[in-house]
């Protein structure tokens, strides 16, 4: 790290007494006085802020001229003087390294590092063209129209300084219009890259580096290389150390924040020591950390604080300088400061024009987005601020020549940053807004208008709940519905119109804009997942990475196969373990049945199969290592001649008499194994080394046997390379973990992929109404939920017992989450008191902490033992007795049918390992053909099946043909249960094996249709089972079924088909029954109903506490049996 000044003015090498305020030095402080004007202006800015809430630059300005003030002030004043004394003896560099590291950092977490990403060089490029136009242009400004008689360091100096664009205000005035998140990264990367450049060339100016005089553009460039690359470097590893620490299940919320804020300042100061640029190190950290990086809301509470204390920084910095402009003397300040500052303003303005105009052709080939429109705007984006008032006074302080009014710096740069504030930062908005940049599309304006319908429904319906409360029977629902109406109004921007002056949108337009809004629902899934601990941080990191990678890209709709791009998965480890399997060293099979009866070649057997002959082998190969090393050092290989060429000839005899034995017991099977003939090589070499160095002993004056000799004595190293072999056992282990890992990830990857795939499905007709794109989205959506189906099932066939690990890890964990929701239920009804509660969070906790030590393979149960998995057997013994007798084992190769469509079932088929695809006509649900005529066609339906799911439990349910036909993917292995076996059970366990039966596939069939509108509702078989929270109704053609709507929360019809009794409006399955409708009669043969009973029912009114007595009973079972 520099030196520091000793003052805010670096007066050294001058002879002139140390002025502050134009007073003696020796003019002392007066103790406690400071500190007072240091909250004064904090208060004040506070103060300002809450009153002028969108006018940051009025705020700065106000302090600003209340610091020159009280400088000026000070400089009349002994008594003022006293006060402001410590911050003019604190050194200009100091109050650099005391704001600038947390307010960069602010900035760069603020940016979205996978955009950046994907325009990293046009970022770069145009970082790089502004900084070099801005030193030019600017450069040349200041020394035709400066008065002050500035020296051409001066000037660079301060272009330098006046080049950098302010990251925080430069982008604040665009945030507040609702601009693309992806503009604004580009303006912030691109004044990080101009701030870090800058401030490492100040460094470089500091520490007088560019004053050296041999080899200056050399020690210069390498410097810049090593101060980059190792700021970078040092900032990635702090990032993932910030990473580990914050993300720890223990960490304390207070803690954590004091630790992080202490951290920020602590990596900037240790790379500033090892001369590095803690700048450039802190940008990295806050560009590779994300909302993932830190604990569940923790990140909201530490940008909240970040923003805090960098508004706080701003406010002091801008009155501080305010007061050192103030203490120079103001004859400085004449009519020509008032036109250099307009010249400064409009230079700064054409430089940042110049520079959009060089840049916007590579923008426009790399963004679609990007035009004339949005260059228009960015080139209002040279804003000044913070960066370029921190770096001012070192132009002076590293200038050559020395001026009378170094506060002219200072003045110069704070007025043109409160101009750019205030002038460029309204010219944004205009520009932006005038034209029309900021404005919903049509596309737009149609989701949200779906949204704000939907929204109004859910407050309509909420209304007509609380109405049946009797408590609230007085309520004027009038005046509360007129007040809870939603009146939003939308700006209708960029709608077109045809010739006929009608509205007209395509749908490629709607897609596009559904395609956004689809990768934000996927993003906002894959977030959740991780919090909820259904998905780990590196792959959500991934999948979110990829999503904003694809996002620009036009009409394309991540699939899985996107991702493994993305991701480049594990093909590389493939090979490098094939390739390591290859040259593994296979020891040599012993004989039964010896076929020698020579008494020399039985010992030799012996010995070249014994352990102790590879270890001797392997001895004398690390032993010739120390006479390798004095052949190749010239001076010892002078002093021991004679020394190496005996050892040389020892080594290569030892060689020779080992291949002797392995050629005499192998024979022509030595050549089989690929080390044999290395070995074999490596001894011919000797040989010829020997003969080589006893024909130059001959023949000394043969100059070139002699090069051959010494050639050939280089070629000695390959001595080395059966030592190899001795490797290869651990990096085959090494790399298998590695496989191993990147398989649980991958899986990991894939499995959220179809989560978010379900979670957007529910939600695309929220985001267009038009049919037409409905149904293109959902279709798109659909086909690659079933290429990752596909993918889980390949990736499951490939690492079984891995996978059943992370299947395992993945339960518990959900499992232990559960028991957490449970414990703050609990604890949120004073259940458990708060030492209790925080005592059982800690054994959960370290439960979930305990997992990151799981094993990482399972083997795989027996086949008797996935009968527990099948959920209507229920875990219970006698049944699955019952059955395990009676199952069979069943196996299929790949492309073998398991079951055809139109052909009456066998019996059903518990899939153990392998995947099968399923497909077929679309799922009849027992509807007659004639009602089926309205409906939709017959359209074709594939779904894969993998370990775990059962094929067949319908059609042996009802006795019926097969309505799909399923087909093997892989190899695969299932548990069978004949059809006779089946119904054997059926008659036995009576009427309940049916029942639980037809309530699973109910339960099913809801959930996959309507899980939106479930989505409150907590039916897992075991509950509806033990707690009736739902059961299955079954009617035949021409039963009746009275809907009572105070009991029945929803009726579902999930096989056959309805009508209503009142109004014969027909209901086919699947749908769920509307409130209006009172009575239904069955029209099909066998018609299946699903009823969600009511929370509290009807018979249990006069006792709430029942139910609530029942759930905290079994909250505590659960959780107690958990933790014990």
């Amino acid at each position: 790290m520099a030196a520091t000044n000793s003052s805010f003015w670096d007066t050294k090498g001058s002879n002139q007494p140390d002025l502050l305020c134009g007073r003696s030095a020796h003019n002392t402080f007066v103790k406690g006085h400071f500190p007072v004007l240091l909250c004064s202006i904090i208060v004040l800015g506070g103060f300002l802020k809450a009153c002028l809430k969108n006018s940051e630059v009025v705020v700065l300005t106000i302090l600003f001229l209340a610091g020159f003030v009280i400088g000026h002030l000070a400089y009349n004043f002994v008594e003022m003087h006293q006060i402001v004394y410590p911050l003019l003896r604190t050194s200009s560099f100091s109050l650099y390294c005391y704001f600038s590291p947390l307010i960069i950092f602010t900035a760069a977490l603020d940016v979205d590092f996978y955009v950046l990403k994907n325009v990293l060089w046009q970022v770069l490029l145009t970082g790089l063209i502004s900084f070099f136009v801005a030193v030019v242009i600017v450069g040349n400004v200041v020394m035709k129209f400066n008065n002050d008689s500035w020296d051409l360091q001066s000037c660079l100096l301060f272009s330098m300084t006046i080049a950098i664009t302010d990251p925080v205000h430069s982008v604040n005035s665009l945030k507040t219009i609702g601009i693309s998140k992806m503009y604004t990264d580009i303006i912030r990367g691109e004044s990080m890259i101009v701030c870090s450049f800058t401030t490492i060339l100040f460094g470089f100016f500091r520490s007088n580096i560019l004053h050296l005089s041999v080899l200056r553009e050399y020690h210069i460039l390498v410097d810049l290389i090593l101060n980059i690359s190792g700021s970078i470097i040092c900032g990635y590893w702090c990032a993932r150390i910030i990473h580990f620490i914050f993300t720890d299940l223990f960490g304390n919320t207070l803690t954590n924040i004091i630790l992080y804020f202490s951290m920020v300042y602590m990596i900037f100061y240790m790379v500033e020591f090892f001369g590095m640029s803690g700048l450039v190190a802190l940008v990295t950290v806050g560009l590779n950390l994300d909302s993932l990086s830190f604990k569940p809301r923790i990140k909201l509470i530490i940008s909240k604080f970040l923003i805090m204390f960098s508004s706080m920084f701003q406010h002091l910095i801008y009155a501080f300088f305010g007061i050192v402009i103030g203490c120079g003397q103001t004859k400085y300040f004449r009519a020509h400061t008032v036109v250099f500052i307009l010249i400064l303003f409009a230079t700064v303005n054409v430089v940042r024009l110049v520079t959009i105009v060089l840049v916007s052709p590579i923008l426009m080939y790399s963004t679609y987005e990007y035009n004339w429109k949005w260059g228009a705007v960015i080139a209002w984006s040279g804003i000044k601020g913070i960066f370029s008032l921190l770096l001012a006074p070192d132009v002076y302080n590293l200038a050559e020549q020395k001026i009378e009014s170094p506060q002219m710096f200072i003045l110069y740069v704070q007025v043109v940053s409160l101009m750019t504030m205030g002038i460029n930062s309204y010219m944004m908005t205009h520009f932006a807004r005038t034209l029309g940049l900021c404005a919903i599309s049509l596309s737009r304006q149609m989701a949200m208008l779906n949204a704000i319908k939907h929204i109004q429904e859910i407050i309509q319906n909420t209304i007509t709940l609380f109405k049946t409360e009797k408590i609230l029977t007085n309520v004027n629902w009038t005046l509360v519905e007129e007040k809870t109406k939603i009146k939003y109004s939308i700006p209708f921007y960029h709608i077109s119109h045809d010739s006929n002056g009608e509205q007209s949108t395509t749908d490629d337009a709607l897609i596009e804009e559904a395609r956004l809004h689809i990768a934000m629902i996927q993003m906002s899934s894959f977030e959740k997942q991780c919090k909820d601990g259904i998905l780990g941080v590196e792959a959500a990191r991934i999948l979110i990475g990829a999503t904003k990678s694809y996002c620009p890209i036009q009409r394309k709709f991540m699939s899985i196969y996107d991702v493994f791009t993305y991701v480049k998965a594990r093909s590389w480890l493939m090979h490098f373990k094939d390739m390591l399997t290859f040259m593994e060293y296979h020891k040599v099979k012993s004989f039964s049945i010896l076929p020698w009866k020579n008494k020399f070649l039985v010992f030799a057997y012996h010995i070249v199969l014994s352990e102790e002959f590879e270890y001797t082998g392997h001895i004398i190969s690390f032993l010739y290592i120390y006479p390798m090393i004095l052949h190749l050092w010239p001076i010892a290989r002078k002093l021991n001649v004679l020394s190496l060429m005996l050892v040389n000839s020892y080594f290569v005899t030892l060689c020779v008499l080992q291949s002797a034995l392995k050629i005499i017991i192998l024979k022509k099977s030595y050549f089989c194994q690929h080390w044999n003939t290395v070995e074999f090589f490596i001894m011919l070499i000797g040989i010829v080394d020997v003969f080589c160095i006893y024909f130059v002993k001959l023949r000394p004056e043969n100059l070139v046997l002699i090069q051959i000799t010494v050639v050939i004595g280089y070629l000695r190293i390959i001595r080395f390379i059966p030592l190899i072999k001795l490797i290869i056992p651990l990096l085959i282990k090494t790399v298998e973990v590695q496989i191993k890992k990147r398989l649980s990830l991958m899986y990991s990857i894939t499995k959220g992929y179809i989560k978010s795939q379900e979670d957007t499905a529910f939600l695309i007709q929220q985001i267009s109404s038009r049919e037409s794109i409905y149904q293109k989205l959902y279709k798109i959506l659909e086909i690659n939920k079933r290429d990752a189906v596909k993918e889980l099932g390949l990736i499951e066939h490939e690492g079984r017992n891995v996978l059943i690990a992370l299947k395992t890890k993945q339960a518990i964990r959900n499992v232990i989450a559960k028991a957490l929701k449970n414990l703050t239920f609990l604890w949120s009804r004073g259940i458990i008191e708060n030492h209790e509660g925080i005592e059982m969070n800690k054994v959960l906790l370290a439960k979930i902490k305990a997992l990151n030590n799981f094993p990482m393979e399972i083997p795989p149960p027996t086949p008797d033992k996935y009968l527990h998995n099948i959920v209507w057997l229920q875990n219970k013994d006698v049944l699955i007795e019952f059955f395990k007798q009676r199952a069979k084992l069943a196996y299929f190769d790949y492309g073998e049918i398991i079951c055809k469509e139109g052909e009456m079932p066998q019996g059903i088929y518990l899939i153990i390992s392998g995947m099968a695809i399923v497909h077929g006509s679309a799922p009849t649900f027992g509807i007659d053909s004639n009602l089926r005529s309205d409906r939709e066609s017959i359209t074709k339906f594939t779904d894969y099946c993998t370990c775990g799911d059962i094929i067949g439990e319908l059609s042996c349910l009802l006795k019926r043909e097969n309505e799909y036909t399923a087909t093997c993917e892989t190899i695969l292995q299932a548990c069978f249960i004949s059809l006779e076996d089946l119904y054997e059970g059926f008659d036995v366990f009576w009427p309940s094996l049916e029942y639980k039966i037809w309530l699973k596939l109910a339960l099913k069939t809801a959930y996959q249709y309507f899980e939106s509108a479930l989505v409150d509702e907590d039916l897992k078989f075991q509950k509806c089972v033990a707690l009736n929270l739902a059961y299955v109704a079954t009617l035949s053609s021409y039963n009746e079924m009275t809907i009572d709507n105070t009991t029945m929360k929803f009726v579902i019809v999930v096989y056959g088909s309805v009508i209503d009794t009142r109004t014969e409006v027909p209901y086919l399955a699947p749908c769920i029954l509307p409130k209006t409708c009172e009575q239904v009669q069955g029209t099909s043969d066998l018609s299946k109903l699903l009823v969600v009973q009511a929370s509290e029912p009807a018979k249990n009114n006069n006792h709430p506490r029942v139910l609530i007595g029942n759930r905290i009973s079994f909250y505590k079972g659960t959780l107690m049996a958990l933790i014990g």
